[in-house]
Formats: C-alpha cells, structure tokens, sequence
C-alpha cells in the first residue's frame, strides 16, 4: 500500500489499476471487443430466450394432459427452437472466449515489449536501486497474472454483466415483486465482493512484492553458487530462503483467506435466494399473482442470475493478483525515462575551403553539430573536469570538487579505495549520472549539451565484471559495433590477444556463451570485453580495474592488448595492480572523493605521499 494511503482508498487505486488496463487493451483491440461485447450480448439473449421457451413446453405438455392428445409435434418444435438457441449461445461463447484469448496473448506480446522499451531509458540509478530478481518477477508472474486477467477474468466479469443485466430485465416480465428481491441480493453480494476484495487489495500487493524477494533471492544463489559453496554458506541461504519464502506463505495465506469467504458465502446466498423465491413464488401462485410455469422459469432465472456472482468470486483470486500485478507493472512504466536536453550530436564532417563543415556522406572525419547554431567541434577526445561534486544520495559527496583534464595519447590512472570515486567519474563520463556542481566537458562543449547516445557512440568501457551474452563469441565482439564485418572481428581479437585462446574453443568464434560467459576464465572474459572495445574504435577509452583477479602470463596478454588499444586515444584507467599504470602521463589519488595526489610515476615516488606507500608496500587500501 502507498503511504499515506487513507483507508477506503484501496478499491479507488485497485480501480484506477483496473481501468488502465483495460484502457491499454482497448487501445489496439477495439473492434476485436466489440465484436465480443456482442457476442455475449446475443449469447445471454439466446440464453434467456431458450429459457424462457420452458415455460411453453410446461404450458403444452399440461394443455396435452388435459386433452388426452397425443400430438408431440408442438413440443417438438419448441424443443428444436430451445436446443438450437443454446447451439448458437455456444457457438457465440466459444467465438469470444476464442477471440479473447487471441488479444490476452497479443497484449502480452505488447505490454512486454512495452515494458522492455521502457526499461531500456530507465536511468542507471534506477537499476542501482532495484533488486534485478524483483524486476524479472514483474517481467515473468506479474505480467503472466495480468495476461490470465485479459483472457479470463475480464471476459467472465463482462459475461456476467451481461447476464446479470440480462436476467434481471427477464425476470421483471415475469414477477417484478420477485425481481426486486433479486435486486436487493445483487446487492448484498456486490457489496459484500466489493468490501472483501478493497481489503485484499494491500495483500495481494505485498504478495507480490515477496514473491520479487524470493526471486531476486534465488537469482543471486545461482549467481552465487561458488562462492556459497566455497564459503560453506549452503545452510545460512537456506534459513535465509526459508525466511523469505515463509514470509510469501504468509501473505499468500492472508490474501487467500479473505478471499476464500466470499466463495461459499456467495454460493450460499444463491441457494438461500432460490428457497426464498419459490416460498415467495408459491404464495404469489396461491394468490394468482403467478402461475406454475412462470415460477418454474423464474427459478431458473434466479440460478442464471446468482450463478455469475458465483464465477466472479472464484475469479477474484486471479483478479486481485492480477491487478496487485499490473500495479506493479505501471509502477515501472511510471518511472522517469533518461533525460536528454543535448543540443549537440555526431555527424560526419569534412573541410571546405579550411572550415569545418557538415557532410552528408561518409568521411571518416566526426564531429559534435549544434543544428540549432550550426556550430561544428572537430571530434577529439578532449575531457576535462571543473571543480566537480557529486553524491549519489543528498548531502552525501562522493566526489569533492574534483579537476583533471585528459586528451588523445594520454593515459590517465586513477588510484584509491574502494568508494574513493574511481568507478563514479567513469559513470559521470557516460553521462549515467548528471552532475549538479561544477562542469564536465568533451572537446569543450558541456557534456549536458551533448545527447547521451551520441556521448556514448565515442566512449569505450573495458570492466572487469565483463558481462556476455547468450550467443557466439563473434556476436560477444561484434556488440562493439553492430556494423562490423567477420574480418573486423578477426582483427579487433586479435589486437586485444583474444585471436588464439578463440580458436581453441569448440566452435571457435561460433561458440555459444552460455550464462554469462561461466565457461571462460576471467582473463579470457577481460579479452573479449578488449576486443568488444578494440571493435568500437573509439576515441575515448574507460578501463575500469581490467586488470584484477588474473594470472600474470594473463595479466601481460591483456597489457599488450590494452597498450594496442590505446594508442592515439584518451583513456581512464581504474586498477589496483600499479604495474599497469606506471607508465600513465598523469595517477591521480583519490581519497574520500577528494585528489590528494596527482603526477606521473617518477614524480609521485619523489613526492615520498601516499601512492608511495602504496608502491613500496607500506600502505594497503583497506
């Protein structure tokens, strides 16, 4: 429930919840639902009417009685008339029920896309905050209650609408005393589905949150297997797991309680007005206010019209998962996309009697276009920092009025504990996070003025949690650029010394990786993330802590590849092995946001601070 919430307020949000999706259904299945709205239309007509054709066949079976007549001929005839307006009532069920599974599936397909395209803008912070298992449980058990909601309840509910509209209409032609008490039962029973299910509403909320838990739970076990196995956690996640699934018990428990009385008291209202009608029913006969066969008719009127509150309250299960479900799905698709105000994007360029001008083909030669101004900045490479702070939480810093500046062939290392900042001006360079103090520039334009597609077209990022896909190692490298041929393929493993350890593979470079890559070593992963970057061809590149958790003979193929990888470009590199940056024009030591040294190596051991305990080993970052 959302804070705050007054009480009563639940069947106000479950029915805003509930008519937005129906809202999304309609909006590219109109014709499809009239065509439905229809058909159960003449199907509860067809019913009522085959109905109420008993009361002939009772009127002509005691006229025959009376007579002696032995003619069956008229009630043959209405006995066809009875048996083919129930063929068609069935024919017409099975061509909506048909038709609204077709758009429960459909709309699935899009609510799913529509999801993925929306979490595709979601800013990084909000994948920082959520548990990645809670989103795929939204993606998987809350759209698929959705799904049942479309192509089940919702039919059900606007099949007993009908029904119920229809039958009551019915029943005022035959006893309109009778009616009204129907009328007051209809009553009793909404308002007795509608208090029940505003309760539950919060329940079947926090149902489906702890079923997020239990899945990002389980999705971190399997991630985590060697390391639960190696520190012999198997026991402790167990408890853990048992405590989270107890909990979804719990709420699961709660919801189905309440839930599970409105079942046998609707069922129990319906049998309670059936005996009152015919009490009712045979007075109004002995007074001849009705005859034997309308009662008889009315009766089964009366089971018609409280049978579909009897389907809606065994639906009410799946409607109220469901729209807890679709809850959480519009919660999502509320989320703030990635903002872009940049005015300035890539274009390919050329020189023209000196200047600098936009070109329409293919030049090799990129530059950042303002087309507002029309104003062109050759593509370098050019970064610079200016007095930047930045926190990710108010009033909690992470960088302090930081500035540095870095340009093409020059390599730039970054040196501190963890949470000193390294990893958070890499994410400040691809725009993940906008600052609010000081300014970040490329090639001189701000980098809030340049659109974050564009910004990340020239920036290349190497991590050592590299993450693979499931598919061939060529489509792994060819992630770097989506246009890149076989051969650039080819080349760029072999620039970054992944060619070899490729072929030695089952497949070579049509191997299948397989759960993110678990089959490789780290340092082949780190290959590949080279390789994937090598392919962009960038003139910006982000190394962040490439070099860690590898064997030497490794860790000197991934130097060799970097030091290919670098040249003419600008780069970051982020490591804790210093043999890998000794050779940077400028390492830069950061400490509690703050650069409390900067200079190359030779300058940095003479200044006898802090990265010279860390070379000498007379300081470790804790």
């Amino acid at each position: 429930m959302r804070r705050g919430m007054p009480k009563g307020a639940h069947f106000k949000a479950r029915k805003g919840t509930f008519l937005r999706l129906v809202r999304f259904v309609l909006e590219k299945h109109k014709i499809r639902i009239i065509i439905v709205i229809l058909a159960m239309a003449l199907s509860t007509l067809t019913n009522i009417g085959a109905t109420s054709i008993i009361q002939q066949i009772v009127k002509e079976t005691s006229a025959m009685i009376e007579i002696g007549s032995t003619d069956f001929t008229p009630i043959i005839k209405l006995i066809a008339a009875m048996s083919g307006l129930y063929l068609l009532s069935i024919l017409l069920t099975y061509l909506h029920l048909r038709i609204m599974i077709d758009v429960g599936q459909e709309s699935l397909l899009r609510l799913r896309e529509t999801m993925f395209v929306h979490m595709t803008k979601l800013p990084i912070k909000y994948f920082d905050e959520h548990q990645h298992g809670d989103l795929m449980s939204v993606f998987t058990n809350d759209v698929n209650a959705t799904r049942q909601m479309i192509s089940q309840s919702l039919p059900q509910l606007a099949i007993a609408t009908f029904t119920i509209l229809g039958y009551l209409i019915a029943m005022f032609i035959f006893s309109y005393i009778l009616s009204f008490f129907m009328i007051a039962v209809g009553i009793l029973l909404i308002f007795t589905s509608k208090k029940v299910t505003s309760s539950t509403r919060v329940l079947y909320r926090q149902q489906q949150m702890a079923l997020g838990k239990v899945n990002g739970y389980i999705e971190e076990m399997v991630e985590g297997q060697k390391v639960v196995k190696v520190f012999r956690y198997e026991q402790q996640a167990v408890k853990n797991f048992e405590k989270l699934n107890h909990d979804l018990f719990i709420q699961a428990e709660k919801a189905g309680k309440k839930i599970g009385v409105l079942v046998p008291f609707t069922i129990n209202i319906g049998y309670l007005a059936y005996v009152v009608v015919a009490i009712l029913g045979s007075y109004l006969i002995s007074i001849n206010h009705m005859t034997i066969p309308q009662l008889i008719v009315f009766l089964l009127f009366t089971r018609s019209f409280v049978g579909p509150f009897n389907r809606l309250s065994n639906q009410m299960d799946f409607i109220g998962l469901a729209t807890a479900g679709a809850d959480r799905i519009f919660r999502i698709l509320e989320e703030e996309i990635e903002t872009d105000q940049g005015q300035y994007e890539l274009v390919d360029a050329e020189y023209k009697d000196d200047k600098l001008v936009k070109s329409e083909t293919e030049t090799g030669l990129l530059a950042w276009y303002n087309s507002e101004t029309n104003h062109l900045v050759k593509l370098c490479g050019d970064v610079r920092f200016d007095n930047v702070s930045f926190g990710y939480r108010e009033n909690v810093p992470v960088l302090k009025d930081v500035s540095l500046y870095a340009k093409p062939n020059q390599k730039i290392a970054f040196v501190g504990a963890t949470g000193a900042g390294k990893t958070t001006i890499a994410n400040l360079i691809n725009r993940f996070y906008d600052i609010k103090e000081g300014e970040i520039s490329f090639d001189g334009i701000d980098i809030k003025e340049i659109k974050k597609h564009d910004l990340r077209k020239v920036i290349a990022v190497v991590l050592q949690d590299t993450s693979l896909f499931t598919t061939t190692v060529m489509e792994n490298i060819r992630y770097g650029n989506l246009n890149a041929t076989d051969e650039d393929v080819y080349q760029a493993a072999k620039r970054a010394n992944a060619h070899e350890f490729i072929l030695k593979l089952p497949e070579g470079y049509n191997t299948v990786i397989a759960h993110d890559g678990e089959n490789l070593s780290q340092g082949q992963r780190q290959l590949l993330s080279i390789a994937r970057a090598a392919i962009a061809d960038v003139p910006v590149l982000i190394l962040d802590e490439a070099t860690s958790s590898v064997d030497t003979h490794t860790e000197k193929l991934i130097q060799d590849g970097m030091d290919q990888l670098m040249k003419g470009k600008t780069v970051f590199v982020i490591a804790h092995r210093l043999s890998t940056i000794q050779n940077s024009n400028a390492i830069i030591v950061l400490e509690n946001g703050e650069i409390i040294e900067r200079g190359d190596h030779d300058e940095l051991i003479d200044y006898r601070g802090k990265y010279y305990q860390l070379y000498t080993g007379l300081f470790e970052f804790e």
